[in-house]
C-alpha cells in the first residue's frame, strides 16, 4: 500500500500517469485522464455550491458516472452518502433531515426528495476552475446507511483514514498487485462496494465498471472480484472455458462448502469473513474451508468476546453516527465497539452465532435463526435462507423460512430431508419463496421487512 499525501488519484496520476485505472466495460482510462475527469465534475459541482462539509446524496446503481461523481464529491470535501435507489420514499423522506442533506446526484432519474435539496447536475462548464482543497485523511468522507434489521438505518461516518485502514487489512491477507483488475461487482452505497474502490484507490491497481448481467461477461479479464454466495453460484453454472479470476471474497450469507469447493477447483481462491458498515467492511477473513467460523482479525483490527457479544477494536472504525450535524459515539471509553452479534472462539477461530436482536422463544426454547440457516444451506436446491419468527397462541413465536432456491421444494420435502438436523423447536412450520420485491440489490436483505412480509402472507 502506497503512503498517500494527496487525493489518491493525483498520486497514481503523478507515479503512474498512462497506467490503466479504470476499465469501463472494455474500454481503458489512464490516471492521468481519470483525474482531468475527477478534476473537472468536482469543478462543476463546486460550482453549483458543493462546499467543504455540503452534505450530498449520490443515488443509482453502479455506473462510471456514479464512480466519478463519488471521487468528485469527495474532492469537493463534501460529506458523502451514497443511497440506493430502491429505498422507498417514505424512508428517505424520514432519514434526510436528520441527515443535514443539502445537494443530491444522480446519474440516472432521482427519487422524490425533499423539495429543499437541491439537485446537481454535470454542467462541464468549461470556465469553472478547481478549488484545490487539501488531502487530509482525518477528515470526515462518507455516511453510509447501516442495513437497518430494525428501525431506520443508521449513517455510520466514515473517515478517509479509516477506509484506507479497512482496505490494508484485507490487503495483508488477499494478494492484490498493481496489475491486477477488481470489478465493481457490489454497489457503492454498501460498505462492501465501498471496500472494493479504497483497496483500487490504495493499490494504484485496476478497476472494472462494467453491466453486471451476464456475470461471466462482467468478470472477462477480471482477477478479483467480491461476490455474494448467489452470484458465485450462478457464475460457476454457466460454461466458463476460460477465465482470470484468481480470488474471490465472499460476503452477505451463508456460504455452502459445496460452492467454495467447486471455485476451488477450477483455480479460484475463496475467501470469506465478518464484515460490518461501522468498520468500513471487512474485520475477520480466512480462506474458506469447511469449518463454520469467521476466521481471525485482519490486521489492525482486535476482538474480543463479553458475555457472547463481539467487541471490535480498529483503525477502520467509523468516527461515529452521523445525526442532525453531529457525531454521535460508536465506541466506549476504550474504543471497542460493541456489535450486538454473538460469537464464540472454536477451533481456533471466531465463529458468528447470529445477531443477539435476532434470537426469539419458541414454547421457552431459543431459537437463533443463523443456526437454522446453516443447516438449511446446506440443501442442495437452496441459494439463500431466511428463518424469521411469526406469532403463535400455543408457543409465543415459531420460525419460518423464506428461500431463494433452484426449482420447486415443498416444507413437507424439506423437514423430510433436515429430519436429523434441526430440533423440534427449530422446524419451520411454513416455507415462501424469496419474492423479488425484497432482492433491492444491497448486500444484506432486511430482516424487518422480511418479517413484515411474512406475517402479510400468513394474514392473507
Amino acid at each position: 500500500m502506497a503512503q498517500l499525501n494527496d487525493w489518491p488519484w493525483c498520486h497514481w496520476a503523478a507515479q503512474r500517469p498512462q497506467a490503466t485505472a479504470v476499465i469501463v466495460e472494455h474500454q481503458p482510462i489512464s490516471w492521468l485522464e481519470l483525474q482531468r475527469q475527477v478534476e473537472q465534475l468536482a469543478a462543476d459541482f463546486q460550482h453549483q455550491g458543493v462546499l467543504l462539509g455540503s452534505g450530498v446524496a449520490l443515488c443509482g446503481k453502479n455506473s462510471y458516472p456514479l464512480l466519478l461523481a463519488y471521487l468528485a464529491l469527495l474532492q469537493c470535501g463534501a460529506r458523502l452518502l451514497p443511497i440506493n435507489p430502491a429505498l422507498p420514499a417514505s424512508m428517505l423522506a424520514a432519514l434526510l433531515p436528520d441527515l443535514d442533506i443539502a445537494f443530491a446526484f444522480s446519474p440516472d432519474e432521482l427519487p422524490d426528495l425533499s423539495s429543499a435539496i437541491i439537485r446537481l447536475s454535470p454542467l462541464a462548464v468549461a470556465e469553472c476552475q478547481l478549488q484545490c482543497l487539501p488531502w487530509d485523511a482525518q477528515r470526515l468522507a462518507t455516511l453510509t446507511l447501516t442495513s437497518g434489521s430494525s428501525g431506520l438505518p443508521k449513517a455510520a461516518a466514515h473517515s478517509y483514514a479509516g477506509h484506507l485502514a479497512s482496505a490494508e487489512g484485507v490487503l495483508h491477507l488477499m494478494d492484490f498487485q498493481p496489475q491486477d483488475r477488481w470489478l465493481l461487482s457490489l454497489p457503492l452505497f454498501h460498505v462492501s462496494g465501498q471496500g472494493i474502490v479504497w483497496r483500487w484507490l490504495a493499490v494504484g491497481a485496476q478497476l472494472v465498471v462494467r453491466d453486471m448481467q451476464p456475470l461471466a461477461d462482467a468478470l472477462a479479464g477480471c482477477t478479483h472480484a467480491s461476490l455474494v454466495p448467489t452470484q458465485l453460484w450462478r457464475l460457476l453454472s454457466e460454461p466458463m472455458t476460460e477465465h482470470a479470476l484468481k480470488e474471490v471474497l465472499l460476503g452477505g450469507a451463508m456460504i455452502p462448502v459445496s460452492l467454495t469447493q467447486q471455485a476451488e477447483a477450477m483455480g479460484i481462491r475463496c475467501w470469506c469473513g465478518y464484515g460490518l458498515t461501522e468498520l468500513a467492511s471487512t474485520v475477520c477473513a480466512k480462506r474458506a474451508d469447511e469449518r463454520p467460523g469467521v476466521g481471525l482479525p485482519l490486521y489492525g483490527r482486535e476482538i474480543r468476546l463479553v458475555d457472547q457479544e463481539v467487541w471490535i477494536r480498529s483503525p477502520s472504525l467509523a468516527l461515529g453516527y452521523w445525526h442532525q450535524g453531529a457525531l454521535l459515539p460508536i465506541a466506549d471509553e476504550q474504543g471497542w465497539f460493541h456489535t450486538r452479534d454473538r460469537g464464540a472462539m472454536e477451533q481456533g477461530e471466531l465463529r458468528i452465532i447470529g445477531r443477539l436482536d435476532n434470537l426469539f422463544f419458541s414454547g421457552g426454547e431459543g431459537v437463533q435463526p443463523e443456526d437454522v440457516e446453516r443447516v438449511l444451506a446446506a440443501h442442495p436446491q437452496i441459494l439463500q435462507v431466511f428463518i424469521v419468527p411469526v406469532d403463535d397462541p400455543e408457543f409465543g413465536q415459531r420460525p419460518a423460512a423464506v428461500i431463494d432456491c433452484e426449482g420447486a421444494l415443498t416444507l413437507e420435502a424439506l423437514l423430510a430431508w433436515a429430519d436429523d438436523k434441526l430440533a423440534n423447536f427449530q422446524r419451520p412450520i411454513a416455507l415462501f419463496a424469496l419474492p423479488d420485491v425484497l432482492k433491492t440489490g444491497g448486500i444484506k436483505i432486511s430482516r424487518r421487512r422480511l418479517r413484515q412480509w411474512v406475517a402479510e402472507q400468513l394474514q392473507a
